[in-house]
């Protein structure tokens, strides 16, 4: 078998496995997990299968643990749905990448915009460090994205990630990642590996990594200027087993690293954080 043809077969592998459930509720809260976990293989899906079905939809329930918020050193379990709702290439309400359209298409790339909701941080989930910090509020949240494949032997997807909230922390936060399929995918058994770094302005890092001086008054932290850059960088795995035609099983793991401001705010308790989410979807 040639490389180009072995290559091509592990990426047609992927797109068709590895799409099964892009992850879960977790995505429109702040969690290591890396923002190309939440679509992986929906570009690739799109190359190998050019006569996409009319409507793909795939439901179930998914469970995470995860950090109480970025830079805690306590974890909690989240559980909810997974629902990734398709109509062909164009449409998609997924609990990953919100409800959008895919604006502009072609056989190996894709941009498009999405409203979704970030969940914010409540001062409750962990009184021990956030106390007298506040709440960051839930608001909605818009995102623009896009991604770009190198070729089918070489199945290299490259994402850009761009959302903005209108309430909560009002700020910008974008990340650069890619990912490609692994060695040893098969028609039932899939992952991918890849790694991200996020990059903020000022009001998304002093929401929260800054402690204004109300905050330090009523917490006992210092006063803290959280500025803008590079907040974190990480490296994220997903793997997908096929159980029969309409299960599946996906697994998805990520590790953050907080750098820069992010990494030398007070509030931060452990600047090295991982996240694990387990799915169980079924395909109509």
């Amino acid at each position: 078998m040639s490389t180009s043809l072995a290559a091509s077969r592990v990426a047609f592998a992927g797109a068709l496995f590895a799409i099964a459930t892009p992850a879960a509720v977790y995505a429109q809260t702040p969690s290591p997990l890396a923002e190309w976990q939440y679509s992986s293989g929906i570009l690739l899906e799109q190359m190998f299968e050019p006569q996409l079905p009319t409507w793909r939809i795939r439901v179930g329930p998914s469970a995470s643990f995860q950090p109480r918020y970025d830079g805690s050193d306590r974890y909690h379990v989240m559980a909810g749905p997974s629902i990734d709702i398709r109509y062909r290439d164009r449409f998609f309400l997924s609990t990953g990448e919100g409800l959008g359209m895919n604006v502009l298409t072609g056989p190996n790339w894709r941009v498009g915009f999405a409203v979704a909701y970030d969940l914010g941080r409540r001062a409750a989930d962990d009184l021990g460090h956030l106390s007298g910090m506040g709440n960051i509020n839930p608001a909605p949240s818009l995102r623009l994205l896009g991604e770009y494949a190198i070729s089918k032997s070489f199945p290299l997807v490259f994402r850009a990630d761009l959302r903005r909230s209108f309430g909560g922390d009002n700020g910008w936060i974008g990340d650069i990642g890619a990912y490609m399929p692994m060695p040893g995918s098969s028609e039932t058994f899939s992952w991918f590996a890849g790694p991200t770094m996020t990059i903020a302005d000022s009001r998304y890092m002093n929401s929260w990594f800054g402690v204004n001086a109300g905050q330090s008054a009523r917490s006992g932290y210092r006063q803290y200027d959280a500025s803008a850059g590079i907040r974190s960088v990480g490296f994220g795995v997903v793997a997908s087993l096929a159980l029969n035609k309409r299960w599946s099983l996906t697994a998805d793991g990520a590790f953050q690293q907080l750098v820069g401001a992010a990494a030398h705010s007070p509030i931060t308790q452990t600047r090295a954080s991982g996240v694990f989410n387990l799915s169980l979807n079924y395909e109509f």
